[in-house]
């Protein structure tokens, strides 16, 4: 298992450029590195936001949570925006380290659910978070679940 942590401030730049590389890894338009982690200078600083990062010393992948206030529940819901782990470093434990970490941390803080989007042609992905217990059916139905979105 790798080891994971949570990011701190001085990591935002180590961040930024995990999230470049996904993007760039698999053709989604991206802002430059530079700006993603001027961003994550200012998320780190929030407290409905946790990022975590594998590695001992060098950062091999992250995992980037928001939560937020529903009215279904006492604590909040949490959202795994972003699971990331190097493309050369796969199959090694390290995804599920730190989705398990997250799970831990958000239900720490209350969470109520963790949610998740992963495009429906991403079987890896999909293969992954049912291993971990993730259903895109809802208990006690036979339909799928789906996730809407609209740029403003």
């Amino acid at each position: 298992m790798s080891e994971v942590r949570a990011a701190a401030l001085e990591d935002a730049d180590v961040v930024g450029g995990l999230l470049f590389d996904f993007n760039i890894e698999f053709e989604t338009p991206t802002p430059p590195a530079q700006e993603f982690a001027r961003r994550f200078a200012s998320l780190l600083l929030r407290d409905d936001v946790l990022v975590l990062l594998a590695g001992p010393e060098e950062a091999t992948g992250f995992a980037y949570l928001t939560l937020r206030p529903t009215p279904y529940g006492d604590g909040p819901l949490a959202q795994l925006e972003e699971l990331y782990v190097r493309p050369h470093l796969r199959g090694r434990g390290i995804g599920t380290a730190l989705l398990t970490r997250a799970a831990v941390e958000v239900e720490g803080r209350g969470a109520i659910e963790m949610h998740i989007n992963v495009d429906e042609i991403d079987v890896d992905a999909r293969r992954f978070y049912e291993r971990h217990g993730f259903v895109n059916i809802e208990p006690g139905t036979d339909y799928r679940m789906l996730c809407y979105l609209r740029e403003l």
